[in-house]
């Protein structure tokens, strides 16, 4: 039985991974990380790990940026691997959580779907294969109460088709203030936010008298949560080193 300390446990997400694994015989939630700790389940919740008392196998974060530094230090102290699946990290936190791999099993992805991860590597082969030919632009649509944009998913899906071009592309995020024409090397990336969106990426190719589009909707948050379940169970036992969706996905 995989023993989980679920970091975010009141929150949204939270809620959603606690019926998931409540759901699930070989996993089970030992105890959960949030400020709020009034108790909605059937395991307790804790201002701050250590509070528990326990030592899982393995720690789910979906919980908010400022919370990662006590939850990571919590999971290098007790050697526990974590996938970290909160969203909206600065570029600093993100480079803790790739340092952390150096002492435990971190499992790190802007976006815990399996489909997300699928239309990476399908626009990772189309940029390689287009390049020089077509422009490439992103737009992405959340709910009108996502604070960072653009998305980490965005971002996530320009460098994974920057990494395939030979060409260094410049990622574009707002044209209204300058007028000029397209630069071929640009990737532009877009930002819609309103109502209840889940979540939307869009991937356009566009060339001489022809378009593709590569999109990926979420129609539902349980599409991530399904995936921090499945990292967790993935991570559990390996040995110390950065993860994501793709080794998942891969059996690597």
């Amino acid at each position: 039985m995989l023993k989980i300390m679920l970091s975010g446990a009141n929150g949204k997400m939270g809620h959603t991974i606690a019926r998931l694994v409540g759901e699930n015989p070989n996993c089970e939630i030992v105890a959960g990380v949030d400020l709020n700790t009034d108790r909605y389940d059937n395991f307790p919740i804790y201002q701050c790990a250590e509070e528990s008392g326990v030592t899982p196998d393995v720690i789910i974060d979906f919980s908010h940026p400022s919370a990662l530094d006590g939850i990571l230090s919590y999971a290098k102290k007790h050697k526990v691997g974590i996938v970290v699946a909160t969203t909206g990290l600065s570029p600093a936190a993100i480079e803790s959580v790739k340092a952390a791999g150096a002492e435990i099993p971190v499992f790190y992805s802007a976006n815990m779907s399996i489909g997300i991860n699928l239309l990476l590597e399908l626009c990772s082969r189309a940029a390689a294969l287009l390049e020089g030919n077509f422009d490439i632009e992103i737009i992405e649509r959340h709910h009108n109460q996502k604070i960072d944009a653009p998305s980490g998913t965005a971002l996530m899906l320009a460098d994974a088709m920057s990494s395939a071009l030979k060409m260094t592309p410049e990622y574009v995020y707002d044209r209204h203030s300058v007028r000029k024409k397209r630069e071929p090397n640009e990737i532009g990336i877009h930002a819609v936010r309103g109502g209840s969106i889940v979540g939307e990426h869009e991937v356009i190719f566009a060339g001489q008298d022809e378009v593709i589009e590569l999109k990926h909707q979420a129609t539902s948050k349980e599409v991530f949560a399904v995936g921090a379940v499945r990292a967790a169970q993935y991570i559990s036992g390996k040995t110390p080193g950065l993860y994501n969706m793709q080794n998942l996905v891969n059996g690597d």
